[in-house]
C-alpha cells in the first residue's frame, strides 16, 4: 500500500566554484601547473601573462549585455555585473601582508634542460637484442617486462602470460617455455629484475657472482635449505643445519646484505621522484621571508583579443544579429564566466596557502631558526583556530605540499605532531620522542636487542611515560623491525 508523506530537511551543498577552489587547493605546485595548462587549452578566454590589461569593458557595457540577454531569454535572476578592474586585480594584499613569488626555480628550468634518459624498462628491452631470441620468445619477454611491478618484481602468474599470448597472438606455449625466457630476463641489468619473490631475487644475484666470491656457495645453500630461518634470523638453527660456525655465517650475511632486495625499485613508475617545494622560507636579519613558488602564483588574465571581440558584439546590440553571432556571444560570455571564477579560485588558493604557511612559521619559529630538535607539538586545530578556517582546509593545504628551509626540504605535514608531557611539565613533540627511541635502538646490544617493553621502561626512566603499544607504533612508523629481526651476528 502506497503512502504520501512530506519531510523537511536542511542540506548544505557546495557551489561549482567552491568545488573548483577545493580541488585547486589540494594540488601541489607541479600538479597545479598542469591543471592551469589544461584549463587554458579548453578556455580561449584564459591566458598567462604579465602585460597591462585593457579595461574598456565597463560596468555600463555589462549592463547593456544584461538588457540584451533579457530580450532573448527569460531569467529568474539578474546576471552579475562584470567589473574588469576588480576581476583582474593581482591580489597582492593577502590578509595584510605581501605574497612574494619566487620565480628563480622557473628561470632555472628555462636555463637548464634536463637530458633525455632511458627508463629501466627501455634499457631492459634494448638488452633483449643481445639474447638472440626467437619471435615467440620476444613476445614472451615483452609480456614479462610489461608485467613488472614498481619494485622490480614479477607477481603476475605465468599462466596469465600463457593465456594472453594464446588469445592475442595465437601462440601456444608451455610454462617451461615461459620459465626459460624468464630465466634470461632476470639476468639482465638490473640483475634480479622480474623475480617472483625475495628468495629467487637473491639467488639470481648470487648466481651472477663469481664462483670465487667468499661465502657465495654457503649463501646459496642457506637460501635453499634454511630460507625460513634466514628470514627469522634464527642464527643457531642455520648454523646447525648447514654445519657452519659463527664466522662463516657472518660472512654469508655480509654478502647477502650487499645484494639488492628490490632491483630497479621506483624506476618502473611513471611518476617522478623529484620534489618541487611549494614554499621557500628564509631567515634574515629582518625576520622570516616566505616565498610562494611561482607555479603556485601564476599571473593569469582574460585574453585581450577575445575581450575586444565580446566588447564589439555588445556595442552593436542595436544591429540585427545572425544566429551565428548570438552563439558567439553566448560562447564568449560562458568562457568569460569560467575564466573569471578560475582566476578567482587561483587567487583564493594563494591567499589560503600563504596564510597557513605564515602561521606555521610563526608557531614553529624555533625550528625555522635552529632546525631539527626544536619542533613544538602542533596539530591542525592550532592553525585553524588562529586563522579561522576549517580543519579540513588546513589538511588540504599541508597534504602533499613541501617547503624549502635553511635545513632542508620538509613536507608541511612534518610540522604537525602530538605533544607528550614530561616529568618536568613541559611538552615535547612525538617526533622528538621517536628520535630518542631511534637513538636507544642504535646503541642497543645487537646480540640482545631491546624489546618494546624495555624501550618503554628506558623512556620512563628519562621522564617520558609512554605505553609499550605507543613505542610499538612509533617504531613501526620509523620502519624499524622488531627486536628479533634487529639481532646481528657478533663473533667474539
Amino acid at each position: 500500500m502506497l503512502h504520501l508523506s512530506q519531510r523537511q530537511s536542511l542540506q548544505q551543498k557546495l557551489s561549482p566554484q567552491q568545488i573548483q577552489y577545493i580541488k585547486l587547493l589540494q594540488l601541489p605546485a607541479l600538479a597545479l601547473e598542469q591543471r592551469i595548462k589544461a584549463e587554458m587549452e579548453i578556455n580561449p578566454m584564459l591566458e598567462e601573462g604579465l602585460d597591462e590589461l585593457d579595461e574598456k569593458l565597463t560596468a555600463e557595457t555589462a549592463d547593456d549585455t544584461r538588457e540584451e540577454t533579457k530580450e532573448g531569454e527569460e531569467k529568474d535572476s539578474k546576471e552579475e555585473e562584470y567589473n574588469w578592474s576588480e576581476l583582474l586585480d593581482n591580489g597582492d594584499d593577502l590578509y595584510g601582508y605581501k605574497a612574494r613569488v619566487d620565480r628563480s626555480a622557473e628561470e632555472d628550468r628555462q636555463e637548464y634542460v634536463q637530458p633525455a634518459l632511458d627508463s629501466v624498462l627501455e634499457s631492459i628491452r634494448k638488452q633483449l637484442a643481445f639474447l638472440e631470441l626467437t619471435d615467440n620468445e620476444e613476445l614472451v619477454a615483452d609480456q614479462i617486462i610489461g608485467s613488472i611491478d614498481d619494485d622490480g618484481y614479477l607477481r603476475r602468474p605465468l599462466e596469465s602470460i600463457i593465456d594472453d599470448l594464446a588469445f592475442n597472438h595465437g601462440v601456444l606455449l608451455s610454462e617451461s617455455d615461459i620459465e626459460s625466457v624468464l630465466y634470461r630476463v632476470q639476468r639482465l641489468d638490473p640483475v634480479g629484475v622480474a623475480s617472483r619473490d625475495l628468495q629467487e631475487c637473491l639467488l639470481v644475484q648470487l648466481d651472477m657472482l663469481s664462483a670465487e666470491t667468499a661465502g657465495r656457495d654457503t649463501a646459496v645453500e642457506m637460501l635453499h635449505r634454511a630460507y625460513k630461518e634466514f628470514t627469522m634470523k634464527h642464527y643457531e638453527a642455520i648454523m646447525r643445519r648447514l654445519h657452519i660456525d659463527g664466522e662463516q655465517l657472518k660472512e654469508v650475511y655480509e654478502l647477502i646484505q650487499r645484494l639488492d632486495p628490490k632491483p630497479g625499485e621506483g624506476a618502473f613508475s611513471a611518476s617522478s621522484n623529484y620534489v618541487t617545494p611549494d614554499f621557500t622560507v628564509r631567515n634574515d636579519d629582518d625576520g622570516f621571508i616566505i616565498y610562494l613558488n611561482s607555479a603556485n602564483a601564476p599571473e593569469l588574465r582574460v585574453s585581450k583579443s577575445y575581450r575586444e571581440m565580446l566588447e564589439k558584439i555588445v556595442a552593436e546590440k542595436d544591429k540585427a544579429k545572425s544566429s551565428y553571432e548570438a552563439e558567439t556571444k553566448q560562447f564568449l560570455k560562458s568562457k568569460f564566466e569560467s575564466a573569471r571564477w578560475f582566476i578567482h579560485s587561483i587567487q583564493q588558493r594563494q591567499q589560503t596557502m600563504t596564510l597557513v604557511m605564515h602561521e606555521i612559521v610563526h608557531q614553529q619559529e624555533d625550528f625555522f631558526k635552529l632546525g631539527e630538535g626544536h619542533l613544538k607539538p602542533m596539530i591542525l586545530k592550532d592553525i585553524a583556530e588562529v586563522i579561522r578556517m576549517d580543519i579540513s582546509t588546513i589538511s588540504r593545504v599541508v597534504n602533499g605540499k613541501y617547503v624549502q628551509t635553511d635545513f632542508g626540504v620538509y613536507e608541511l605535514k612534518y610540522f604537525f605532531s602530538e605533544g607528550l608531557a614530561t616529568d618536568d611539565g613541559t611538552e615535547v613533540s612525538n617526533k622528538e620522542v621517536k628520535a630518542i627511541i631511534y637513538g636507544i635502538i642504535v646503541e642497543e646490544d645487537k646480540k640482545k636487542p631491546l624489546s618494546d617493553q624495555k624501550i618503554a621502561t628506558i623512556l620512563s626512566d628519562r621522564g617520558f611515560h609512554i605505553a609499550r603499544r605507543t613505542v610499538t607504533k612509533y617504531r613501526e612508523q620509523m620502519g624499524t623491525p622488531v627486536a628479533r629481526l634487529r639481532k646481528e651476528i657478533v663473533v667474539s
